[in-house]
């Protein structure tokens, strides 16, 4: 992501391109006499619960969810809490 920086009276006077780079992906910090007083970046993605993912499934799905499926899933989150791609020096 990129990240950009720009006069608050620069942000005021073209907000509407401000918001285009902000929706392209671009990470924009608003400053004040070379001071940071806000960041402006696309939100985080939606989270979806189980509940959300198994409503968006075929109705002819054939998923059957069992009794320990929560359990099961919160052993599989904790067994992956390291990064995935570590980076070389480590």
């Amino acid at each position: 992501m990129a990240t950009f920086r720009i006069s608050e009276a620069d942000a005021a006077r073209d907000f509407s391109r401000l918001l285009a780079r902000v929706r392209a992906g671009a990470e924009v910090v608003i400053e004040s006499d070379e001071r940071p007083v806000a960041v402006m970046r696309r939100p985080d993605p939606p989270l979806r619960t189980i509940e959300e993912c198994v409503a968006l499934l075929p109705e002819d799905s054939s998923l059957v969810m069992g009794a320990d499926f929560a359990r099961d899933v919160e052993e599989a989150i904790a067994f992956h809490r390291e990064a995935l791609d570590p980076p070389s020096w480590e």
